[in-house]
């Protein structure tokens, strides 16, 4: 069932106004001391998927590079590998993972011939194994060529409890959580500016997704609000300082999503008519909120009907 929903959250898989270095067509905002962030569209599936959508980005330590996550297809990796190396010669040690989502893992493959660790949670290489063949069918359906040769790359450095990498002069702490966005995810706090980057545990400006568990994810939202960090990037949207809010309007729909499944089912109505009024008043506050509450309501649903 869950991965079914997954199926139906990954068609919505799917901007910033600071200062930004452009290369090879592949803008990347520059928000300092050696932390850079290309920003995806905000775009459904239906409406113009490109294997482009979430945030891609790269920190520039004394020793090496980091990436953190890749984009939907290699041709999209191979834009963002081209475009570091216009910014900095320095070698790429890690290509980070924040979750097992394909926006997110198939730029992978651009940055074997560097030899970095790919560094991913504990259970990111069999979610990688199980999807494998779903994934690349969607691909081929929705990138046509440009998702040839977009292959499954694993993390060779998996995360089951928190580790620092060293990038020389500075170090990223990375952290696993148990099943939220999905059972995959990982965040990483860049010492030097104490930037967090969240992966899709935060979604700011289009609506949130929900594949793994929403309490679990309400949860690793009220663990993320205790660190102490300066800004933070989301997996979609823009940078921000206001990140207490940014996770407070995220979890004020969750919370609302919740309360409304768990009265639909009390009131004996069907998923069906849930998908027509779960959180009906947050419709305003997120983009792409009509097709993406729907299949979230799809998700938590059947699960919530057993609690």
């Amino acid at each position: 069932m869950r991965f079914t929903a997954y199926l139906f959250s990954f068609c919505l898989l799917a901007s910033c106004a600071q200062a930004g270095v452009k290369s090879a067509e592949f803008a990347f905002q520059d928000v300092g001391n050696g932390i850079y962030v290309h920003h995806g569209e905000h775009l459904d599936i239906d409406t113009g998927y490109q294997g482009d959508i979430c945030n891609i980005s790269f920190v520039v330590g004394s020793l090496g590079v980091a990436v953190i996550d890749t984009g939907g297809s290699l041709k999209v990796g191979k834009k963002l590998r081209v475009a570091i190396k216009k910014i900095t010669d320095k070698p790429i040690l890690y290509v980070i993972n924040t979750h097992v989502h394909p926006d997110h893992i198939f730029g992978n493959a651009a940055f074997l011939e560097d030899k970095p660790q790919f560094v991913g949670h504990v259970k990111l290489g069999d979610a990688m194994q199980l999807r494998e063949e779903a994934y690349g069918k969607l691909n081929t359906k929705y990138l046509g060529e440009d998702a040839k040769d977009s292959i499954i790359v694993k993390p060779t450095l998996p995360v089951k409890e928190t580790i620092e990498l060293n990038l020389g002069d500075r170090t990223l702490k990375v952290t696993p959580y148990p099943n939220a966005h999905t059972n995959t995810d990982i965040s990483v706090v860049d010492s030097i500016t104490s930037t967090l980057f969240t992966g899709d545990l935060l979604f700011i400006e289009r609506t949130p997704v929900i594949e793994g568990d929403i309490k679990g994810l309400i949860s690793a939202i009220d663990m993320l609000k205790t660190y102490p960090v300066k800004q933070v990037v989301p997996g979609h949207g823009p940078v921000t300082k206001d990140w207490v809010q940014a996770l407070t309007n995220e979890q004020r729909y969750l919370n609302t999503v919740l309360a409304d499944i768990r009265a639909n089912i009390k009131a004996g109505k069907s998923m069906n008519d849930a998908m027509n009024s779960v959180a009906a008043n947050e419709k305003d506050k997120w983009l792409l909120f009509d097709i993406a509450n729907r299949r979230n309501v799809n998700t938590i649903y059947p699960a919530l009907e057993w609690e």
